[in-house]
């Protein structure tokens, strides 16, 4: 059985992790490879635990115990449970638990860029996009429209802050990720073809023949406010938009993504 701590005081260090310490601080607690990242709600925490992620230890509500939290306590029994209330833990966190279950845990290993593009024949790759709502939306969408993988240049919002990781509905655990670092570059090293999503008079239609017709791409996304920078751009084997209507110049880049994924998706 987990170890069940009834919550009396607030502010004791232990539960500064679900409260007082900001992602940068989880992130990089430590030892880089040793940050924390938070979970929220049972299934997101379930996904994440069945993809191999280690957890250090659990806020929940009291009722969760038997509720949804169940099957975690059940198949962990060295890991710690912080409970209480519910609006106790709301006087904690400053805010309604997401389905009543926090849980704090270790940032896992990630892989070489070579090891996950292996076999791959579409990966997308995310540059300098902040926002962690995006970020969250283009990995569920990667995950549900058959992409590999996802491919996080450091200029990037973190794939495992509460944000993104909450968005994501827990497909973050599920689609390989990485960084990568020096650009673009050792994507073309690797056999794949480059697509700048981008507004460009030389772009051509995302429904191209040949275009899509490629054994291997590598479809690259922007930031929000302005894209993709002109040097990534020029560096593409293709520059790609997706037609519009009334007027409209561009989506946002979350629903871009999916509209991408889907009609880029191997055939």
């Amino acid at each position: 059985m987990a170890n069940i701590v009834e919550i009396t005081d607030i502010s004791v260090p232990e539960l500064e992790v679900f409260a007082q310490l900001t992602e940068k601080q989880l992130r990089h607690k430590l030892e880089p490879e040793k940050g924390i990242f938070i979970a929220e709600s049972g299934k997101v925490i379930e996904l994440a635990l069945a993809a191999g992620c280690e957890p250090v230890s659990l806020l929940m509500e009291r009722k969760q115990l038997t509720g949804q939290g169940k099957n975690i306590l059940d198949r962990y029994d060295d890991v710690t449970v912080y409970t209480g209330d519910r609006e106790v833990l709301a006087g904690l966190t400053g805010y309604r638990l997401t389905r009543g279950i926090l849980c704090a845990m270790r940032r896992p290993q990630l892989p070489p860029v070579q090891q996950i593009c292996d076999r791959a024949s579409r990966v997308a790759v995310l540059d300098n996009i902040t926002d962690a709502a995006n970020v969250g939306g283009i990995f569920r969408s990667a995950a549900a429209l058959g992409v590999d993988a996802v491919l996080v240049m450091r200029s990037c919002c973190d794939p495992l802050c509460r944000k993104a990781v909450r968005v994501s509905m827990g497909t973050v655990f599920q689609i390989p990720w990485t960084y990568i670092e020096n650009g673009i570059a050792p994507l073309q090293e690797l056999g794949f073809k480059t697509a700048a999503l981008a507004l460009c008079e030389q772009a051509v239609s995302i429904d191209d023949p040949k275009l899509m017709a490629e054994a291997r791409l590598a479809l690259i996304f922007g930031t929000e406010g302005y894209g993709l920078a002109q040097a990534t751009i020029d560096a593409c084997d293709y520059v790609v938009q997706i037609p519009m209507a009334h007027d409209v110049d561009s989506l946002n880049v979350a629903a871009a993504s999916a509209v991408t994924f889907w009609q880029l998706r191997h055939q």
